[in-house]
């Protein structure tokens, strides 16, 4: 928006113009005039610019600015500097390169020694669907519950804590992880599926332990807290197996 319509953009309004005449000048006489006739009266008008523009062209680069246009249309351009001042300022190429706050969650140095993996009590997968994808998620799920003792939890048809598309999503145990990954990585239906362990830092599972099968995605995790009991113990999510798997696992 320009200046003539009550908003600085901190471009003089002259050099704006100046490019717009430029670059299509019969267009912008079209919208700016009130009526049909306004508009062809401007096209005339234009000719006679158009015609300087290819006298120009033709003599030459003499004829032409550093900038490569036609000397003769730059005037309007050599204009002053632009009203106003960066609400940032001048010097912020000179701002020191900042360290994150943390290079990973709850720590504000780099670790001495490795988590142990017995530290995963359970495993989540969350599958992911759409308008589009939605018939696939039906049939992996059906698939999920007749073949794995997994806790299958309900439909969530829009965003839901820190998954930002639709999904459902079934935990397992650590145990089963050398078979559903796999099977999930061929039966996936080509559906994105979101696989965290579950420890006493659920942030951390979901933005920095995590597996995808297929594409990943955002996951809105970064304001995740880890719950604690009375005594201030992290509480650490239980699988509690509901499904009632009667096929045999393909092999």
């Amino acid at each position: 928006m320009s200046k003539k319509a009550g908003r600085s953009t901190g471009v003089d309004i002259d050099v704006d113009e100046a490019w717009a005449d430029l670059l299509s000048p019969g267009r912008r006489a079209l919208l700016a005039g009130s009526g049909v006739a306004a508009g062809l009266a401007a096209l005339g008008a234009a000719a006679p610019a158009r015609a300087a523009q290819a006298t120009a062209n033709a003599a030459g680069p003499a004829a032409r600015s550093s900038s490569g246009l036609p000397a003769s249309q730059t005037t309007a351009l050599q204009t002053s500097p632009p009203d106003g001042r960066s609400p940032w300022g001048y010097d912020t190429i000179h701002e020191a390169t900042p360290a994150p706050d943390s290079v990973r969650p709850n720590e504000q140095t780099l670790p001495t020694q490795p988590r142990a993996y017995t530290d995963i009590k359970s495993y989540h997968a969350h599958v992911y669907f759409d308008e589009d994808s939605y018939k696939k998620a039906v049939q992996l799920r059906q698939w999920v519950a007749d073949r794995f003792d997994v806790e299958l939890g309900n439909w969530n048809q829009g965003p839901r804590g820190p998954h930002v598309t639709p999904s459902f999503y079934f935990g397992f145990v650590p145990e089963q992880l050398p078979v559903i990954v796999p099977w999930l990585q061929l039966n996936s239906l080509g559906l994105t599926i979101l696989l965290h362990p579950n420890t006493d830092d659920p942030r951390a599972d979901h933005l920095y332990y995590t597996l995808w099968v297929n594409r990943a995605q955002p996951v809105n995790a970064y304001g995740m807290r880890t719950p604690t009991d009375a005594d201030g113990k992290p509480l650490i999510e239980v699988i509690y197996p509901n499904t009632r798997p009667h096929v045999a696992i393909e092999t």
